[in-house]
């Protein structure tokens, strides 16, 4: 089967916040918790002092808000919001390249989508990325979606622009492989998305449409359209025993369930039988070295319309990696797995090493 939504990694967003706008980012998050706007100010002009490019930017907050003298609950309630609004304050955006995985991309991380009246000035005209994809080995990665061929090249630009605020933004993503039997060049396949996703709180929505088609011949294709619904956490937010054990190590995730409403071909196991009715989605990112090494998780379950019990998955696709990143620069390598659940058949897999290159063209200031 054409697991589309398993084999592209994710969509990105780089926040481009301009160092004049993060003072009233940083009061937004902290005045729920009492502090001063003199405190506030206080607190960025001793980071911009004390906080030196390649130090360890929590000590640095902790040393700051304490030369403010404010007291320890009201340091643990806004260590998460200041932390990451210094981030933007000198550079350090690499939040923004948390992995999500396309085929159930949500929203990007609170950090990046500033609320109020900061959030228009951030807002991109069209941001995204583009990839290759070298699959240095395939046993059986198909390269259409008949399962002919075996994948040697994946290419992909995704786009993506903020309709309203975070809760609501539209994207598409472009999708091509060649076929390395007939000379890794030649494109096979055209996989071709177009969605509008959303966040609230830690919930996010997505509503998809998808069409995987051969490009180099006539054959099947296979459409659906899709919605999903995930909830995710990040520990620097929302676990204190993680940030007291593994204060340099935030772990993100997310979780969820999606129904394919309309389904045209669209397969439940990799042998490209049955009818995927029901999607499950897990992923996780775990921050290994200063947002520089990642290691990353997905996994991705169909159920099929057509069996006796159609929410009992009949396809798992799997994947782990690890992601090195500097600036908008990504070099990951990872490895994916599709295969049957209910039965014995047909296990897509392969090896690839794939370099991203991430971008984002501002809104002019009116």
């Amino acid at each position: 089967m054409r697991t589309t939504a398993t084999k592209s990694l994710n969509r990105v967003r780089c926040s481009r916040a301009g160092p004049s706008r993060v003072p009233s980012q940083i009061i937004k998050n902290v005045n729920r918790c009492g502090l001063l706007r003199s405190e506030i100010l206080c607190f960025v002009y001793q980071c911009k002092k004390t906080y030196p490019v390649s130090s360890k930017h929590t000590q640095a907050v902790w040393a700051a808000l304490r030369r403010m003298r404010v007291d320890r609950a009201v340091l643990s309630q806004t260590l998460i919001g200041t932390c990451l609004s210094v981030n933007v304050l000198l550079g350090f955006n690499d939040h923004a390249f948390a992995l999500e995985k396309y085929g159930r991309p949500l929203p990007s991380l609170e950090s990046e989508k500033a609320a109020g009246e900061d959030r228009e000035a951030q807002e991109s005209l069209v941001g995204g990325y583009m990839l290759t994809s070298a699959f240095i080995s395939n046993p059986s990665f198909t390269a259409r979606p008949d399962n002919t061929g075996r994948v040697g090249l994946r290419h992909m630009i995704h786009l993506e622009r903020d309709i309203y605020k975070q809760y609501l933004t539209f994207y598409t993503d472009q999708n091509f492989f060649s076929d390395r039997t007939k000379g890794w060049i030649e494109l096979s396949e055209w996989d071709m998305t177009y969605a509008f996703t959303g966040v609230l709180g830690h919930w996010n929505w997505r509503v998809q449409y998808e069409r995987d088609a051969p490009l180099d011949k006539s054959g099947l294709k296979q459409i659906y359209s899709d919605s999903l619904v995930t909830y995710r956490i990040r520990t620097d937010e929302d676990w204190q025993w993680w940030r007291r054990l593994a204060p340099h190590n935030t772990l993100t995730a997310y979780a969820g369930a999606g129904w394919l409403f309309y389904n045209q071909n669209y397969f439940a196991r990799p042998d490209n039988t049955g009818r995927a009715l029901f999607r499950y989605v897990a992923h996780f990112d775990l921050n290994l070295y200063r947002e520089r090494a990642i290691l990353f998780g997905d996994v991705n379950m169909f159920t099929d319309r057509s069996a006796s019990n159609v929410v009992r998955p009949t396809e798992l696709d799997w994947i782990i990696g690890i992601a090195l990143r500097w600036n908008d620069l990504e070099l990951s390598v990872y490895r994916e797995q599709d295969r049957p659940l209910d039965r014995g058949g047909f296990v897509q897999e392969y090896w690839a090493v794939q370099l991203r290159f991430a971008f984002d063209v501002p809104k002019k200031a009116s």
